[in-house]
């Protein structure tokens, strides 16, 4: 088996404050913070490495934030090759009130990242050692253009690796161009890339086969509570979840890109590795601030993620 890859060219460290309520124009007591090495790349590593499945983090890094989360990164066993660059990793900070149970996020821009830099991560994949799946995710640092994206994808698919891409609006379609292998877009984005708003599940349908005909073999659409639809080569599937309480939403999607990468990588059907999918990021969706899911939970869900066969064509 080839070595898993994440690529994040614009990771966080992400603070989560807890608080019993918010109040204005008093000072307000954190309870408790915790800090977590955060980006859409860089999550599905984190849950990877939660599954016991050996990757490794790339993308850029700056300044005391990107050494910490480098450092955090490290301590909890994912491997890490990343670009230093000037300036500092932008820190998210997430606010959770108790008392309600709801949270406001703060999300930094991030630090520039000059275009000798930018050419250096493809470089990077270049050179990387039997790459089987290259996941790339997230917003671009400050000044980048999506065309990146399409670079990056091109060049791992040239190493032979399949290439997963979740990301949104323009960055998605620039790079649906370099015909990643998988994307995963929620029901806005995909309306955002077909230029109108998708609601019935067969307009749904016939926007990602759209996509599958430019060259992107698997569309998966995450649709929140109603799970995961997946389109590939004429199977089309959607999974649903059981019902849980969700106490949080960030980073679901990123779980869910890990454990299809997960199922996949095992010789997981489509179809297996989209239950693994909807039930990591149900699984997450159970966790406050940006933890994300732990295996047991993922395989507790396992079993009661329900798939329906839409159509064999």
């Amino acid at each position: 088996m080839g070595m898993i890859y994440t690529i994040t060219l614009n990771p966080a460290l992400d603070r989560t404050l807890l608080i019993d309520e918010m109040r204005e124009d008093v000072p307000n007591r954190i309870i408790r913070e915790e800090s977590y090495a955060g980006g859409k790349g860089i999550d599905v590593s984190k849950v990877l490495t939660a599954f016991g499945i050996e990757n490794r983090a790339l993308g850029f890094i700056a300044g005391f934030a990107g050494r910490q989360l480098e450092g955090q990164l490290v301590r909890d066993g994912t491997g890490c090759s990343f670009i230093p660059v000037s300036g500092e990793t932008r820190i998210n900070v997430i606010v959770h009130e108790i008392a309600t149970g709801r949270q406001i996020i703060f999300n930094s821009i991030g630090p520039m990242v000059k275009p000798f830099e930018l050419i250096e991560i493809v470089d990077v994949v270049k050179r990387v050692e039997e790459p089987e799946f290259v996941s790339i995710g997230g917003s671009l640092p400050p000044g980048a253009h999506p065309e990146i994206y399409r670079k990056i994808i091109e060049t791992a698919r040239l190493r032979g690796a399949k290439v997963v891409l979740d990301v949104d609006r323009e960055a998605l379609s620039v790079g649906i161009r370099g015909k990643p292998d998988i994307i995963k877009p929620n029901i806005h984005e995909l309306s955002h890339l077909s230029g109108k708003k998708l609601e019935k599940r067969g307009e749904i349908l016939e926007a990602a086969r759209k996509i599958n005909r430019k060259g992107v073999e698997t569309v998966l659409v995450s649709m929140g509570p109603k799970g995961i639809l997946l389109v590939s080569d004429g199977k089309a599937y959607q999974a649903v979840p059981p019902k849980v309480e969700v106490v949080n939403t960030i980073g679901a999607g990123d779980s869910s890109v890990a454990g299809f990468i997960y199922g996949l990588s095992k010789g997981d059907d489509l179809k297996e590795a989209l239950i693994w999918a909807t039930a990591a990021g149900t699984a997450t969706t159970l966790r406050r601030g940006t933890a994300l899911a732990t295996r047991e939970d993922v395989e507790k869900i396992v079993p009661l993620v329900e798939v329906e066969t839409i159509s064999e064509d």
